[in-house]
């Protein structure tokens, strides 16, 4: 298999014992953070291992960063090697909210130069839909000790310093990728402020998805984003959410279309506003 984008529930069923293969279970839910490790002890693909979205994937916040820092590259490593995953491994990532949260770690192991990695296209409940398999065991881990160092794409994100400076230019595209209430300022359930970063426009991230939680069509992906994009550069599209995860669902989104370049800011609303001298928007 060489998978990079999304793959189909009965393609990856069919090819479970496939030697290379390293399944991802990144259940999570922001408010109870431990569900998601529960209901992977209780039903999973067979064979995946399990990820937490706070601990595995990310950093620590701090007081001056967003919910959910990049992770730090020497511990990443590890646990890719815990996993058991090569150069050579096809990566299938999943979770239950179509995508929103595997796509971080799909977003993460591009950055360290994987690029056989996808996203199970409808996630965890269209695996059940399908009657495909599920275990309860816990997967035991297959430590790889040939795994090179990682060496992090920086030109795929967008650091803070970077993105205070060019928030005013009208040569950038900022998307927010978050619900368009947040994004108004009407609603914030998460972070301490309500608003959006100036200047940038709002797509939710679920607009990449049909109404049975699948991805869109390659086309008519590629129709809505060049609707929104223009004539700019894709290297000067850069997108955020509330701390970075679910803005990936775009940039994974993009790449179906034929989209390549656009940027993430890593820290996203959660980190833009922790200095209160950096402007904020909301209608």
């Amino acid at each position: 298999m060489n998978y990079s984008e999304i793959i189909s529930s009965d393609i990856l069923s069919a090819n479970l014992n496939l030697k290379d293969l390293v399944i991802v279970d990144c259940r999570f839910e922001l408010k109870n953070p431990e569900k998601g490790y529960q209901d992977y002890l209780a039903s999973h693909i067979p064979g995946a291992y399990y990820a937490n979205l706070d601990k595995d994937l990310a950093s620590p916040a701090t007081s001056i960063s967003g919910r959910h820092p990049l992770p730090d590259s020497a511990l990443f490593s590890d646990l890719l090697s815990r996993w058991g995953v090569t150069v050579n491994s096809q990566v299938v990532v999943y979770d239950q909210n179509g995508g929103s949260l595997a796509v971080r770690l799909w977003w993460l192991l591009n950055y360290f130069g994987f690029s056989r990695v996808a996203v199970l296209d409808g996630g965890f409940s269209h695996w059940l839909d399908g009657n495909f398999p599920v275990d309860n065991q816990t997967v035991q881990f297959h430590k790889q000790d040939n795994l090179p160092p990682l060496e992090p794409n920086t030109q795929m994100m967008v650091p803070i310093e970077e993105m205070t400076a060019l928030v005013a230019s009208p040569d950038y595209l900022i998307i927010d990728a978050r619900a368009e209430d947040r994004y108004l300022g009407k609603l914030e359930p998460i972070d301490k402020i309500a608003g959006h970063i100036p200047g940038a426009v709002n797509r939710f991230h679920g607009c990449n998805l049909t109404y049975e939680g699948l991805f869109k069509s390659p086309e008519k992906l590629r129709m809505e984003f060049l609707s929104l994009i223009g004539n700019r550069p894709y290297s000067k599209v850069i997108v955020y959410c509330g701390s970075g995860v679910t803005s990936c669902h775009h940039i994974l989104s993009m790449k179906m279309a034929g989209i390549s370049g656009p940027r993430l800011y890593v820290g996203s609303w959660s980190e833009w506003i922790q200095d209160p001298s950096r402007q904020i928007a909301a209608l």
